[in-house]
């Protein structure tokens, strides 16, 4: 029977959840988050290796959600997105079998909605290869009398200066088709009128797969595009971006290792906000 949501699901943990990828899903995923052949053909081309995109972790870290669903009360129509993050304990495999042990981490009683934190360790025979945190915002879920959650004001805030590097990648207008492919079907990331008839002028990119993009400029700028050297990604989902758009990453060294991330669209609309990465540095 599904719980109702209440801080008392704080700490719930859910059965492992199997999964597995291919060299061709890891592919599949690169190019979806717009990696390019003539520049990173280690990423896309199976005779080179290929190297794994740290942000894949997320597909697998999601069905942390998923092991949510028949267990927690939620009208999924009301979900959003809010946050997403990874820490990689080792260099994702190019083909894997793993499984994903998902928790909840928090709930906050926002009034008129809920925010679930959701945690998902995903690990193989040899051990743990990334934790994903996430967090899902559900609207007309809030007022059962719990905490409101620490403000986000101060958060992961960019220093007051130019940031130290700005990497730009253009978006196809097949890019949330191709995304989607990588396992989240959400109509809305394609159908016009499922679009539409949910408030946007037209379908627009999953937030994962922005998500992914940025995940790039990060490897690309900071890690010497080595996997073994990017250590955690958090960020924010703060706007849409439409299949076509430039997504332009903003980033701050404000230590060694650690870096604010901002990214906007060539309009200036804010994307993804307080971010922030660490990495391994040269």
């Amino acid at each position: 029977m599904a719980k109702k949501i209440s801080p008392d699901l704080v700490g719930e943990t859910f059965s492992p959840m199997p999964a597995s990828w291919t060299k061709k899903d890891v592919q599949l995923y690169a190019l979806g988050v717009g990696c390019q052949p003539e520049t990173e053909l280690e990423f896309v081309y199976e005779m080179k290796g290929p190297k794994v995109l740290p942000t894949y972790g997320v597909i697998a870290g999601m069905m942390s959600m998923g092991g949510m669903m028949g267990k927690v009360e939620m009208n999924l129509a009301n979900l959003l997105h809010g946050e997403q993050a990874i820490t990689l304990h080792r260099p994702i495999p190019p083909q894997a079998k793993v499984e994903c042990i998902g928790k909840i981490t928090e709930v906050w009683d926002k009034g008129k909605a809920a925010v679930l934190g959701v945690e998902g360790l995903v690990q193989d025979k040899d051990g743990p290869i990334c934790t994903t945190h996430a967090t899902i915002f559900l609207k007309g879920a809030g007022g059962f009398g719990g905490e409101r959650g620490p403000a986000s004001e101060g958060i992961n805030v960019a220093p007051n200066r130019d940031p130290d590097h700005i990497v730009t990648y253009n978006t196809r207008p097949e890019q949330g088709a191709l995304y989607r492919l990588s396992g989240d079907p959400n109509p809305i990331h394609i159908d016009p009128n499922f679009a539409k008839m949910s408030g946007y002028p037209k379908p627009f990119l999953h937030g994962l797969c922005t998500y992914g993009f940025v995940g790039r400029a990060i490897l690309h700028t900071l890690c010497g595009s080595d996997p073994a050297r990017f250590g955690s990604f958090e960020a924010r989902f703060a706007d849409q971006v439409y299949p076509g758009d430039d997504i332009v990453t903003k980033l701050w060294v404000i230590e060694p290792g650690v870096a604010i991330v901002q990214a906007e669209t060539q309009k200036g609309n804010v994307v993804l906000s307080k971010s922030k990465c660490t990495f391994k540095p040269a």
